[in-house]
């Protein structure tokens, strides 16, 4: 992920978009590229979409994402594993094991 990051950073640098790059509008760049890969699947079974297409907008989404975590210097590997270690205290498996029904619901 570093040099993914690394290459962001240069790609984004070169051509002096950081001042474009706030983390508000990181976000909203986020949600628009999420939404264009929930297009990607509109109107289709899952196996009919368009797996280059996935590829694509699923790497916006991840730049955007990384981009965003940089911006507040965040380890994105550690806040993920937080966010896991948090979901299996509202997850138990004894309780949420194949059910999709919200930890509320539980």
């Amino acid at each position: 992920m570093e040099e993914a990051l690394k290459k962001l950073r240069e790609f984004r640098n070169a051509r002096d978009w950081k001042k474009f790059h706030n983390p508000k509008d990181l976000a909203l760049a986020l949600s628009i590229e999420s939404s264009e890969l929930l297009e990607v699947f509109l109107w289709k079974s899952a196996e009919e979409a368009n797996v280059e297409k996935v590829k694509e907008e699923l790497a916006d989404v991840f730049a955007y994402a990384l981009l965003l975590a940089d911006a507040y210097d965040l380890d994105v590997q550690q806040i993920i594993l937080d966010k896991i270690k948090l979901n299996d205290s509202k997850y138990p498996v004894s309780k949420a094991k194949g059910t999709a029904k919200k930890y509320t619901e539980l």
